[in-house]
Parts: structure tokens; C-alpha cells; sequence
């Protein structure tokens, strides 16, 4: 498998905590593959985790991956394939033990390395990081690296980047040192692309009409080349498709500007060139690295205190003078008012709805205080009380619960030659892993306005965004992105010049108030924004009716906008 001259073949089989039990064998039995990769952690993964943790302190490792490797373990040494997973959590060291338990009582011949050190909790104060419950630095991919160097097949990891997985089973392949950045930012971008699984293959994609087979879709792997260029594949005969498209939207789920920091290179977004090589193979090509930055991002989770909520129906008539007078009684009926309350009204009503459901809307409110007699039975009892002294028709969609505790999300920044970044190698050797000393401060890349509006489009028709654009979100802590692509050249220079961050205020009203950056990407005919603080402080404080803004690039793609008539006849390729 050292040989430079062929690419390794390197296949991912999760996402996420709770992807498809059934991918590693899928992947193992589809054809050859070199690496199994699985990300099994995110912001709001490390923070389950933590609870588990608490409750058992042999715990806090995705139990999901012990019992797919049971199930697997003779195919994976039979087909010899190296397993890398950031399975581990919050305790790769108990995870190692519990497979090498495993690979004992299975007898088959498999040698187990975890990586760790990333938990940094119990010096969090110390560094500056206030008092979470976790604190987890994002490593990079050496640590894996110097694992399969000294014999490892399987590497479980704690945090490290998403991408490190792929970033250290290349390296170790290929030989490549912290000097190599271009190679080292191509297995970034590679991971990148394949680290959300489906993703890449036709998952979540605003084109999904033109997909031949979405009803279980294949996984992605990356072949990955000595240099650092990669092909993006699936196995044959799996479901979905692997398009310049679906690549490209993967490209831009949860990023910032042009540079995408990690920590054993910078991979520069705007280098990347993607082009068809084939029925379901892109090509990856052109990536410039730059030096990593100085610090390592740390994952940060506090518990926020206890968020409670209730809904409660509205049919018929006068919608919002009902969500008044209720709102108005509640208020005054709550004994001690909660440090958060918050109403929504979804009006998913119509007129002279021929069913009761289309005549409804809901009401939602939600507390949220570290009181939990605030926020507890006693807020949604308060509801109760007012079932038969309301607005006509009062109903409540679910009974008073004693709400639950809510964590918060936060980034923290550490500098990498503080983190005892390690390895535990199969022979029970324990090896410190330096970070790069390439390591500098990050170029913070400037919000770019929107393209001069010059050029004479013709006549215009009002259509949805969306019949020009794809788009995909995300969440980044607090923060969310929004990448949008065309797929022509014509229509992403019309993109360009037309979606300014003012324009975007206008379609999507709910962030006018939020400060918002702007990135172009003309090499992947983008255009990405990051909107700040449109999710409060994470994904688990659920502020939002989509609290992971995964919905909000496609609620982007569905406003009205004048179209060039030209665009509006185009097919899509």
C-alpha cells in the first residue's frame, strides 16, 4: 500500500453519530478499498457525550462503531482494510480497550492505536476557558499518521478535524511531512468532500429531481493520489451519483471564507478545481496549502440550564387576536417569569380549509433559565390552568413536562504547543505528537462585496432563486453559512453581481439585523455567507425552528427574484 504510483483508496462510512448502521459492511463487501473512515462526532455529539460521561465514566465513546466492528471485524482483516475513526469521543482509550477485547475474543489479527490528548476539560482553566463541562481541541492528522506507521489497522481517535482522518491515512501512505502543504490541503479538500457521507453522493442536494437512484444512496470514497489530487468516487452499482454538483455542494457546507484552516495545513477553497472525469468520478486538482494556523480550535460545551416549551393550537378565525389574548393571560399567570421567553406563531393556516388541520396554526413558546422551577413543570402547568379560560377551541399538542437541560456551544482557540497531542501505539508505547512548526498567525479573509452591476441581462421573469442556484447550510457554532452556486458561467456572473449581502437581508428578513460575510468563490461558481449569531450560542440551544440551519439555504433558493428569461429556459447539466 506504499506504492506512490496508484492512489489509495479511501471509503467513509459515517457522517455523523446515528448514520447507517449498515454502511461499513456495504463499503467492505462493494469493492476494494485501502482505509474505512467514520466521523462519528459534532458540536452537539461531544456534548451527549459529555452527559454520558457524567452518569459513567467508562463511557463517552460512540458505542455504535464497537458494535459494527463486531459485526465486521473478520471481513476487515480478511480484506486487510485500516479502520480510522474519531469513534472514540470523549474516552478513545476506553474504546481501544473494549476493541482490543474484541479482536481477542474474535481471534482475528488486528492491532488497535488510539489517539488523544484533545480533552483538555480539566485545564480549562488554566488556558482561559471558563468552566465547561467539555473542552475538546480539533487535532490534526499526524497523530494517526505515526499509529499506522508503527503497525496500527484500526486508530480511534478522539477529536481531531473531520478531515484529519483522511489527512493521516494519506500521509502515512505517501510519506508526507508538515513541509508538503499543497499535498497535505488536497487530503483536507478530499476529506472535506467525504467526511458527511452521503452527502457527497447526492444527500441533501438541491438538485435531487436530476439524481437517477436516491432511495439508499451509496457512500463516497476519495481515491487519493500522491500528490495530493484526489478522484471522488462511489462503489459501482450503488444508489445516488458523484457530479460536480454534488461535490461542489459538499464543498461549501459549513465553511467560512476562502481559506479553510486546519491544523496541519491551510487548504485554500478558491484553488480548488473540480471537473467530470467520468460516470460518477470527479476530479480534485489545483489545491493550494498555506501554513496552518497558530492555534487549534477547541470545542466548548457548557450546560445552559433547563429549556421547557409548549404549542398550542389556533383554528379557525382571528389566528392572531387568539395568540394575543393567550400570550397575554400566560404572562400574567406565570408566578416567576423565566430569564427567557420567547412566542412564535407558524401560520400554517388557510382560508375555507376543507380539512381542521389546514384551518390551524400553532402558537410556541419556550423558556429557557437555570432556575429549573422557572422553567419546569410550573411554566408549561401554568398552560394547563388556562384550558377552559381562553381563546374558543384551546388545545395543547402535548401534556406539561418538567422541561430538560439544554448545553451551549461555544469555539475556543488554544495554542497547539499547549495540547499534549498523543499516540498510544499497538505496542503500548505512548508518543508525543509535535505540532507543525510551519504553524502561523491566520490571514483573516475580508467579506467582498458583490460584483459591480453592469452587465444587461434582458428581460427578466420572477422566479424562485433556486431555478439558478443550489445552495447548501449549515451550522458553525452560533453562526450558519450559506453556499450558493450556479452552474454555468453566465449565471454565476449574474449570481455574483446580484446577491449582495443587502439582497440577501431583504430576502431572508429574519438576519436584516445580523452582520453577515460575503465570500466569492469563482472557481467553484459560488458564493458563500456566513451569518453570525443566527443561532444563538449552538445547535443546542435550539433557538431556532431549524436550529442546525440546514433548511435555510433552501428557504434562500424558494424567494422570488427577477431571473434573466434567458436562465429561466436553461437545462440543468
Amino acid at each position: 500500500m506504499s506504492d506512490a504510483s496508484r492512489p489509495v483508496r479511501i471509503g467513509n462510512v459515517s457522517g455523523f453519530y446515528g448514520d447507517r448502521f449498515s454502511a461499513v459492511r456495504e463499503m467492505l463487501e462493494g469493492g476494494d478499498l485501502d482505509f474505512i473512515t467514520g466521523d462519528y462526532l459534532a458540536e452537539l455529539t461531544m456534548l451527549i457525550l459529555g452527559r454520558d460521561r457524567m452518569k459513567n465514566p467508562d463511557l463517552g465513546y460512540a458505542k455504535t462503531f464497537l458494535r459494527q466492528m463486531e459485526e465486521n471485524l473478520h471481513l476487515v482483516a480478511e480484506k486487510d482494510v485500516k479502520v480510522v475513526v474519531n469513534a472514540g469521543g470523549l474516552n478513545p482509550h476506553g474504546l481501544a480497550v473494549a476493541l482490543r477485547e474484541l479482536v481477542d475474543r474474535l481471534d482475528v489479527d488486528r492491532r488497535v492505536a488510539f489517539v488523544n490528548g484533545d480533552d483538555i476539560v480539566g485545564r480549562a482553566g488554566e488556558l482561559g476557558l471558563g468552566s465547561p463541562i467539555t473542552a475538546n481541541a480539533y487535532l490534526g492528522g499526524f497523530g494517526i499518521k505515526t499509529a499506522l506507521d508503527a503497525g496500527a489497522d484500526i486508530v480511534v481517535t478522539g477529536r481531531v478535524t473531520d478531515a484529519s482522518l483522511v489527512v493521516g491515512s494519506a500521509a502515512s501512505v505517501f510519506g508526507w511531512g508538515y513541509e508538503d502543504l499543497d499535498q497535505l490541503a488536497g487530503a483536507v479538500v478530499a476529506g472535506h468532500i467525504i467526511e458527511c457521507s452521503a452527502q457527497a453522493t447526492g444527500g441533501n442536494y438541491s438538485f435531487f429531481t436530476e439524481i437517477p437512484d436516491m432511495t439508499r444512496l451509496g457512500f463516497p470514497i476519495a481515491e487519493v493520489h500522491a500528490d495530493g489530487s484526489s478522484v471522488i468516487t462511489k462503489h459501482e452499482g450503488t444508489g445516488g451519483a458523484v457530479q460536480v454538483g454534488t461535490v461542489t455542494a459538499q464543498l461549501l457546507y459549513e465553511i467560512g471564507g476562502p481559506r479553510y484552516y486546519n491544523p496541519d495545513a491551510t487548504a485554500r477553497i478558491d484553488t480548488v478545481e473540480l471537473a467530470q472525469e467520468s460516470t460518477d468520478r470527479v476530479r480534485v486538482s489545483g489545491v493550494r496549502g498555506e501554513a496552518p494556523p497558530k492555534d487549534l480550535k477547541v470545542s466548548l460545551n457548557h450546560l445552559g440550564g433547563i429549556r421547557n416549551e409548549f404549542e398550542v393550537v389556533l383554528t379557525g378565525l382571528d389566528i392572531e387576536a387568539k395568540a394575543e389574548l393567550f400570550q397575554k393571560q400566560f404572562e400574567a399567570a406565570l408566578g416567576q417569569r423565566p430569564a427567557e421567553l420567547t412566542w412564535e406563531l407558524v401560520r400554517l393556516d388557510r382560508p375555507d380549509a376543507d380539512t381542521e388541520e389546514q384551518a390551524s396554526a400553532m402558537l410556541r413558546c419556550v423558556a429557557r433559565d437555570t432556575d429549573p422551577k422557572k422553567a419546569g413543570r410550573q411554566f408549561t402547568g401554568a398552560a394547563v390552568e388556562l384550558a377552559l379560560a381562553s381563546y374558543p377551541g384551546f388545545t395543547l399538542t402535548a401534556p406539561p413536562g418538567n422541561g430538560s437541560p439544554y448545553g451551549v456551544f461555544e469555539p475556543g482557540y488554544v495554542d497547539a504547543a499547549l495540547v499534549a497531542h498523543q499516540v498510544n501505539q499497538p505496542d503500548g508505547v505512548t508518543v508525543r505528537i509535535d505540532p507543525s512548526p510551519l504553524r502561523a498567525e491566520p490571514i483573516v479573509d475580508e467579506s467582498v462585496p458583490a460584483a459591480a452591476s453592469s452587465t444587461d441581462w434582458g428581460e427578466t421573469v420572477d422566479l424562485p432563486l433556486g431555478t439558478v442556484a443550489g445552495a447548501r447550510s449549515g451550522d458553525k457554532g452560533g453562526s450558519a453559512n450559506i453556499g450558493l452556486w450556479a452552474r454555468t458561467d453566465d449565471e454565476y456572473a449574474w449570481l455574483d453581481e446580484t446577491l449582495s449581502v443587502a439582497k440577501l437581508k431583504e430576502l431572508l428578513p429574519e438576519v436584516a439585523d445580523l452582520t453577515v460575510h460575503r465570500y466569492p468563490l469563482p472557481n467553484l461558481r459560488a458564493v458563500n455567507f456566513v451569518i453570525e449569531q443566527v443561532l444563538g450560542r449552538g445547535v443546542a440551544e435550539n433557538v431556532r425552528f431549524d436550529p442546525q440551519a440546514k433548511g435555510l439555504g433552501e428557504w434562500l433558493r424558494s424567494r422570488v427574484v427577477p431571473i434573466p428569461t434567458r436562465f429561466s429556459k436553461t437545462e440543468g447539466n
